[in-house]
């Protein structure tokens, strides 16, 4: 099945290194990123573990759950989690899923066979509170995500669910947003007093909150 922005993030049950989940529930009213890994025991994918339990703090005062998923079983998972902490000087502080019969890859669509026909891809899925599906991102195997950009991108996600307002190219955290034009241009005067607008359909303010 293949999953697209907007739609509803499928649910489903199961094995976690901190026990069985149901994904909705686990969820609650955060927001969420699931992101998938080729297989334990792998380079890339032990430092993109670290660096995410690095990040916990960045994730938490986003209102952002993460958790992992590899096709690999619980004992695995459970030998590896020691690597992946000496490795990168932090501990794994969020569940990585045991997908062994592959329910949850095959969900998200997150096996590619003309890339392998057993491994996930790096698919990389950011669910918002509504359980709807808000980025997709998959990179091949070889290539470790970066996790700066994924912070950014919820930040721009989150300003526009919250303030209506957009992120340009090349935004940055602090930077002015564009006002989306679903608001007027009275609206937007009224909501941000120091509105610019270079075009009619181009109307910048600073970031809201900062």
């Amino acid at each position: 099945m293949s999953l697209r922005l907007g739609d509803i993030a499928p649910d489903f049950k199961a094995q976690t290194t901190q026990g069985e989940i149901t994904f909705h529930e686990w969820l609650g009213n955060s927001w969420g990123m699931l992101f998938s890994h080729p297989a334990d025991f792998t380079p890339v994918c032990t430092t993109e573990l670290g660096r995410t339990a690095l990040l916990k703090g960045e994730f938490e005062k986003r209102n952002v759950k993460v958790i992992a998923v590899s096709v690999d079983d619980l004992e695995s998972h459970g030998r590896w989690v020691p690597d992946i902490n000496e490795v990168n000087n932090t501990v794994v502080n969020f569940p990585i899923i045991a997908d062994g019969d592959r329910a949850v890859a095959t969900l998200y669509d997150m096996i590619h066979p003309n890339a392998s026909e057993k491994t996930t891809v790096r698919s990389v899925f950011v669910i918002g509170p509504d359980k709807k599906i808000k980025l997709t991102l998959t990179y091949p195997a070889s290539t470790g995500r970066n996790f700066n950009e994924l912070l950014r991108v919820i930040d721009s996600l989150q300003l526009t669910a919250n303030h209506q307002v957009a992120t340009p190219a090349d935004w940055q955290n602090g930077d002015d947003v564009i006002v989306v034009p679903a608001v007027t241009t009275e609206e937007a005067l009224a909501r941000f007093p120091e509105l610019n607008i270079v075009k009619p359909y181009l109307r910048y303010t600073p970031q809201p909150g900062k």
